[in-house]
């Protein structure tokens, strides 16, 4: 019955996901045609991606890394009421903190600015900070809406927090249908803002009928919420490998095609988070909790994590084959058009199929990484997630000069995988590539690459007019 049960619940997150992602889509589509890649596209997307990217990053991911875990050891001693107790204090630190960081993002939008857009000419440049300013206390709403992700994924309530994304993608899009030839370029900046607030918003309904009850005073001497912290920093290097990755693409990307590289790349990144991220956040969502408990329990969680890895690197692989096959079609049908050109379809699918060898790298570390979490081990995803970075910064420098944008993917793509080697290798030791099953999927997977085997580039891609 458990079986089928995450079964079900990785199915139906798989679905909610896909259906926010399908959005996040329609949206970048919709700038794409209406902005091309031009100073506004550019503006907004650099603007946009310090708070979302870096911070989205944060505490979509590192918040729930590493208050699951503990939540689930209160919840094994204190039960659910004690459990809600320290999840609701931990939100009202959460909220502190993000509203500090929102004060200081906007005072100091300028220099935070110039560093991710060194390549800008002055005009672009000052719309970025302005544009910065008005977002930034996205920060805030990211900080609240996932510190409710964390303790309703833990209640093992999964579809509304898979759900948000289309909560935030569907104002974004009302945006554009009614209102964006009025105001343009700032009312979509003020849309975005809008958009993270009903994500918090939305889940608070649910959090109060669990028995969720805000807490204005916080408990900081507490074991467990130094356990919170012990775990945040490594949280936060692991899982800023990819955005940390893009915001360093994105500095070398300022600086090809007059700029126009920036929105290309942004694009890329999407799609390539789409095609990949949607199964691999379906599987972790679920896994995530449930390797919590049996670690705060005293069992092991290497069988169960082996199987979410084996399933999530072999649909990688496919969808990796698939991308680099596919990528100026897909590029060309769902961004091409109106201000959208050729030349910027032709480098954006460049980047899209240079980024597609680390997708089973992207999966296979979604997994591990929790594994560490849920035992409490930071170190290992800390010195791995910051290898990895510094793999990325070089091989930037090294290939953007020679190859472009496709230098910038695939730098990503080796960061990627050199992330997950070095998860994998420690836990090796402990069976986690031991089984038939193992070697039975591996031999299959290539079974299936092999009958689908093509030339992964066409002739008329034109990668070498892309930079």
């Amino acid at each position: 019955m458990r079986e089928k049960n995450t079964t079900a619940a990785v199915g139906g997150i798989f679905a909610v996901t896909l259906l926010g992602k399908l959005l996040g889509l329609a949206r970048d589509r919709l700038l794409a045609t209406n902005y091309g890649a031009g100073m506004s596209a550019n503006a907004f997307l650099t603007a946009s991606r310090i708070p979302r990217v870096f911070f989205d990053a944060v505490f979509a991911s590192a918040i729930a890394i590493s208050f699951i875990p503990a939540f689930s050891a209160v919840y094994e001693r204190d039960g659910k009421a004690g459990a809600l107790r320290f999840g609701s204090e931990f939100t009202s630190l959460t909220a502190y903190v993000t509203l500090a960081v929102s004060a200081l993002g906007v005072m100091f939008a300028e220099p935070l600015t110039r560093l991710f857009a060194a390549g800008y000419d002055a005009e672009t440049l000052a719309l970025a900070v302005k544009l910065t300013r008005i977002m930034f206390p996205t920060v805030f709403f990211t900080g609240i809406a996932f510190s409710f992700v964390g303790i309703l994924q833990s209640l093992e309530h999964f579809a509304l927090p898979a759900a948000i994304s289309v909560v935030s993608n569907g104002i974004i899009i009302a945006y554009y249908a009614a209102l964006n030839e009025k105001f343009g370029i700032w009312g979509l900046s003020a849309a975005f803002l809008l958009g993270w607030a009903g994500q918090a918003a939305v889940m608070l309904p649910r959090l109060v009928k669990s028995g969720f009850r805000p807490a204005l005073r916080v408990r900081l001497r507490g074991g467990d919420m130094r356990g919170v912290g012990k775990l945040m920093l490594p949280a936060i290097v692991s899982t800023w490998v990819q955005p940390i990755c893009l915001a360093v693409g994105t500095r070398f990307a300022s600086g090809l095609r007059g700029g126009a590289a920036v929105t290309e790349l942004e694009l890329a990144m999407n799609l390539y988070t789409i095609i990949i991220g949607v199964f691999a956040l379906s599987v972790t969502n679920v896994l995530f909790p449930r390797i919590s408990r049996l670690e705060a329990a005293g069992r092991g969680a290497i069988a169960p994590a082996r199987a979410a890895m084996l399933a999530s690197v072999a649909f990688a692989a496919l969808a990796a084959a698939g991308t680099m096959l596919l990528a100026k079609p897909a590029v060309s049908v769902i961004y091409g058009g109106g201000k959208f050109g050729a030349d910027s379809v032709v480098s954006t699918a460049s980047a899209l199929r240079w980024c597609a060898p680390g997708m089973p790298g992207y999966a296979a570390t979604a997994v591990l990484g929790r594994v560490y979490f849920a035992r409490r081990n930071g170190k290992t995803p800390l010195l791995a997630g910051a290898a990895a970075i510094a793999v990325n910064v070089v091989l930037c420098g090294i290939f953007t000069g020679a190859l472009g944008i496709r230098g910038i993917a695939l730098a990503s793509s080796a960061a990627a995988t050199v992330n997950a080697v070095l998860l994998a290798l420690p836990l090796a030791r402990e069976g986690l590539f031991d089984g038939g099953e193992t070697r039975a999927l591996i031999k299959q997977t290539v079974s299936r690459l092999k009958r689908g085997d093509g030339n992964s580039g066409d002739s008329n891609s034109g990668d070498s007019n892309s930079n």
